[in-house]
């Protein structure tokens, strides 16, 4: 009975740990496909807008995004 528990309870961790490495193998590629939002993206999204952006409002953006992912 012990025994059994035991057997089950280092198969959850086992399982916790090979779960972790597995995902985060998964966020490394997918990111690396899926990159996250850089300055090249921001000009043309404010282009598509109408605007025409100059570097201290790419800045701001950036600044911004950076600041509501913490």
């Amino acid at each position: 009975m012990l025994q059994d528990i035991l057997l089950l309870i280092i198969g959850l961790i086992v399982g916790a740990i090979i779960g972790f490495f597995v995902s985060r193998k998964y966020m490394e590629k997918y990111l690396k496909k899926n990159p996250p939002i850089n300055e090249q993206m921001i000009k043309i999204m404010m282009s598509q807008m109408g605007r025409t952006p100059n570097q201290k409002q790419i800045n701001q953006v950036m600044k911004a995004m950076s600041n509501a992912n913490k």
